[in-house]
C-alpha cells in the first residue's frame, strides 16, 4: 500500500476533525472519505446520464417501442 501525505488547509482540516468525532482514526477516516467521494462522484454521473436520457430523442422512442412489443407479448 501506497502511503500518501498531504497538507491540509483550514477546511480540510474542520472536516477530519468532524469524521474523527467517533474515535476513528485519520488514516480510516480518509480512506472512508476517499472511497464515499468516488461513490458521490459516481451516484453523481449515473444522475446526469439518466437525466439526459430523459430527454435523448432516439431512446425515448426506443423505450416506446419496447413497451408495445412488451404489451403485444402480454396480450397473446
Amino acid at each position: 500500500m501506497a502511503i500518501v501525505n498531504f497538507r491540509t488547509d483550514e477546511h480540510s482540516e474542520k472536516a477530519l476533525s468532524e469524521l474523527m468525532l467517533d474515535g476513528t482514526t485519520a488514516s480510516d477516516a480518509i480512506r472512508r472519505a476517499l472511497v464515499d467521494s468516488v461513490r458521490l462522484r459516481r451516484r453523481e454521473q449515473m444522475r446526469a446520464e439518466s437525466i439526459a436520457l430523459t430527454y435523448d430523442k432516439a431512446d425515448l422512442e426506443e423505450s416506446q417501442r419496447v413497451l408495445h412489443e412488451m404489451d403485444d407479448l402480454r396480450a397473446r
